[in-house]
């Protein structure tokens, strides 16, 4: 039984264009997965849902796109 992750992260993102283009990128490289933004929370929250991604592949994309990103607990 594959069972869905949920992960929340606190970003810098603050831009809803940039927004629109990670959320992109994120469900091209996690197909079937659900990505959504906060950019109204003041911790900028990205929360990715689906199965079988890590953390640290999320965080490493967003760098990538010149944004700081870490995981929320």
């Amino acid at each position: 039984m594959i069972s869905k992750m949920i992960e929340v992260f606190k970003t810098d993102v603050q831009d809803v264009d940039q927004s629109k283009l990670i959320i992109r990128k994120l469900t091209e490289h996690l197909p079937g997965s659900r990505v959504n933004f906060d950019l109204e929370d003041c911790d900028n929250v990205l929360r990715v849902e689906g199965e079988n991604f890590s953390a640290e592949s999320i965080i490493r994309l967003l760098n990538n796109c010149g944004h700081q990103c870490e995981v929320l607990f």
